[in-house]
């Protein structure tokens, strides 16, 4: 039988994040030990989902809460999710919410409402990889607006107002930023806003998985700091409440002019499609946002200290150098003088080191090569011995 093609929509993803696992676990199965530092799950390392949480999700499964739930989600969860943001100054109305197979299926949905084949889309440089892919995945282009690291990794205004085109349909914001972890600042977030709102074609995404996790700097959302331009909302519960294999995030729609109604209409039409997101963890993470909050203050005590002990180890090893990441459990470390081959620096360094990390170009192909994503999630015996591996085979290779 003759062999039937795939979709080239398909074949062409790539997810740098996932992608470098393979030759990982090819050593692995030959017997050694690696380090790894870079995935993005809380839950691979020390921690773990809280007990509230948890026991919130095993009764709504001995409750019986096992039936599908509106595509939109439950009714209990959507009000959970305006009431939090309404304590952040941001109103909105749960009909204008959907809760989703994590903020993924939230970017899915979102993109295939938004975008038809020559749209554009702007986003940070570096940044998370399903931005790119599923904006091509959907026939569109992404364009990397320049992030500046040697402002902490703060968005390049004057980019951006360059790139906006007559075809830019959206801009995303991923603050706190995977894979840099920049908090983008009220002052930077505001003169973003007003560019855009200069402009009545497109709309803000923008992404805030990761808003509780600040080191000492203040994270703003866009939708608190303009009332007006319309915006969707990422978020869920895979980070700040620990529980990202349970996959619910969601989507929330702000939007006083009604720009986004057709978008809307087209994000619903899928999500009844669809179905629904898990429901008894959608109950879970009701209490995740209506419960205690304590662990949020432990948590950041114990990332902050291993941070600041990763920053001090890259800094302190000849040829890498690293921003202070103001929060998330990213760095973005420099290798030499950003012109190296970082995918094949990587590879070198969990053949000979055995420390998996992820290549920077994985996340941008312009502002991210030269560099690698690392996460300090784990604990610092173990971020010691990944780093006096790493800084070992570094002084075999000598200066860049």
């Amino acid at each position: 039988m003759d062999k039937i093609p795939a979709s080239q929509r398909a074949l062409d993803i790539e997810y740098a994040i996932r992608d470098i696992v393979l030759p990982a676990r090819k050593l692995e199965e030959e017997g050694h030990k690696i380090y790894k530092l870079n995935i993005g799950d809380p839950n691979a390392y020390d921690f773990d989902t809280p007990e509230h949480i948890k026991n919130a999700y095993i009764n709504a499964i001995k409750n019986a809460k096992n039936g599908y739930s509106a595509s939109e989600g439950v009714s209990e969860t959507l009000d959970a999710i305006v009431k939090k943001h309404s304590t952040e100054g941001v109103a909105l109305n749960k009909k204008d919410i959907v809760i989703t197979t994590g903020v993924t299926e939230a970017l899915h949905l979102v993109f295939g409402a938004s975008f038809n084949s020559g749209d554009e889309l702007l986003i940070p440089g570096p940044s998370y990889p399903p931005y790119t892919t599923y904006c091509k995945f959907y026939g569109a282009t992404p364009v990397s607006y320049r992030t500046i690291e040697e402002e902490n990794w703060q968005p390049d205004i004057d980019d951006i107002r360059k790139k906006i085109t007559k075809k830019t349909k959206a801009i995303a914001l991923i603050s706190p930023n995977n894979p840099t972890g920049a908090i983008y600042s009220r002052k930077t977030l505001q003169a973003i806003l007003d560019t855009v709102g200069e402009h009545k074609h497109m709309y803000v995404m923008s992404d805030e998985i990761y808003d509780k996790m600040a080191y000492g700097v203040q994270f703003n959302s866009p939708a608190a700091i303009n009332k007006d331009i319309p915006m969707i909302i990422f978020n869920g519960i895979s980070k700040i409440y620990l529980a990202p294999g349970w996959r619910i995030g969601y989507l929330a729609i702000r939007d006083q002019s009604g720009a986004l109604s057709d978008i809307k209409d087209g994000i619903l039409k899928q999500a009844r499609a669809r179905l629904c997101a898990n429901a008894p963890a959608q109950h879970a993470f009701t209490e995740a946002l209506n419960g205690p909050q304590d662990h949020i203050k432990e948590v950041l005590r114990i990332l902050k200290e291993r941070r600041d002990y990763c920053v001090k180890r890259i800094n302190n090893i000849d040829g890498l150098h690293t921003q202070i990441p103001d929060g998330a459990f990213y760095m973005f470390p420099k290798i030499g003088d950003g012109k190296v081959d970082d995918k094949k620096f990587v590879l070198d360094i969990l053949h000979h080191a055995h420390v998996l990390l992820v290549h920077g170009s994985g996340f941008c192909q312009t502002y991210g090569k030269g560099h690698f994503r690392l996460v300090f999630l784990p604990p610092i015996d173990t971020l010691e011995k990944a780093f006096d591996s790493i800084e070992k085979y570094m002084k075999t290779i000598g200066k860049f």
